[in-house]
């Protein structure tokens, strides 16, 4: 199926329901969270009925937003409409994928190219940067009025998936956006320092261990690093403050690639991949079960910690060769 945005097909489904269920990812990152709850913001001041969805917590970091603490796990509830946001396969819903047996109708908005179109109606836009600027379009043909707390969801969105405005993925669209959220008075720098600025302990105390851990390989043209169990167990600390480690790895001259592998409590590793283009290691992703953007993907892998970052490493090298 085509990737295309169809803001005026979800608009249709939104406004013939009620109930309406918003689920984000697994693993919740600025994009998903702020985009559903700028568009929950939205459809409630439309008059529906909106229930929002993630598996996992959400990061402290978000906390600020309007709505962040009203995330659940799961519904007995029945709903008009599920509409997924910035979920790129249905097995990133993870346990939330049962609202897709609740539902009448389903639908999504994303903006991942590995995205197979799994929900009735998608409205798929893999140029767009950020699925929170899909967000904004949809609630303009909704008619919807940005205020200050819609403007700052889609400013977490947005944001935080372009690298504050510097990936390569960050266009014009991304800029007018931005120009349209300050006119809504955006608290900019309180937003900014707490999303990108701050550290919290934790963080900082798995950095040191990742660092400590790094190693180069095919003539330091790729970075690997690695976090256990233990590790976040000694540092008190949870998944998200593992956020962005992995661009430690890929900011390095020369490299070309970097993986950040991080054993889950289950044991399986959670393999962050990053690449500086034209490499790209959203094949290498997919090709263990995950997905994501050119430069930006993932993947889970069920075996040991040595085995799983070996396997990993030696589809990037063979990709670079």
């Amino acid at each position: 199926m085509e990737l295309i945005r169809r803001p005026e097909e979800i608009a249709r489904l939104i406004r013939e329901a009620q109930t309406i269920a918003l689920c984000s990812h697994v693993n919740p990152d600025g994009d998903t969270v702020g985009s559903v709850l700028a568009l929950k913001l939205g459809l409630e001041r439309l008059g529906k009925q909106v229930s929002v969805f993630c598996q996992d917590k959400i990061p402290g970091t978000l906390g600020m937003l309007p709505g962040a603490g009203e995330f659940r796990r799961e519904s007995d509830q029945r709903f008009d409409l599920l509409l997924c946001v910035d979920v790129s396969d249905k097995s990133r819903m993870g346990d939330c994928q049962q609202l897709l047996m609740q539902a009448e109708r389903t639908a999504q908005i994303d903006h991942h190219g590995t995205n197979p179109c799994y929900m009735q109606v998608n409205s798929v836009d893999e140029d767009a940067p950020a699925t929170g600027l899909l967000i904004k379009e949809q609630l303009d043909a909704l008619d919807v009025t940005i205020d200050r707390e819609i403007a700052m969801c889609l400013y977490a969105a947005i944001s935080t998936d372009t690298g504050n405005f510097a990936f390569k993925s960050t266009n014009a669209e991304a800029f007018s956006v931005m120009s349209q959220l300050m006119d809504c008075g955006l608290p900019l720098d309180e937003m900014n320092r707490v999303l990108f600025r701050q550290r919290q302990k934790p963080h900082v105390c798995l950095l040191a261990r990742a660092l400590s851990s790094m190693r180069f390989h095919s003539d330091d043209s790729i970075t690997t690093m690695q976090l256990t169990h233990q590790d976040f167990l000694d540092c008190q600390a949870l998944p998200e403050h593992a956020d962005a480690i992995v661009n430690y790895g890929v900011d390095i001259p020369g490299v070309r690639m970097a993986l950040l592998a991080r054993e889950n409590d289950d044991g399986s590793i959670k393999m962050a991949l990053r690449a500086v283009a034209p490499a790209r290691v959203d094949e290498i992703a997919r090709g263990f079960g995950g997905g994501g953007h050119a430069q930006a993907s993932g993947c889970t892998v069920e075996l040991p910690m040595a085995q799983a970052v070996e396997e990993v490493l030696n589809a990037m090298q063979n990709t670079l060769s």
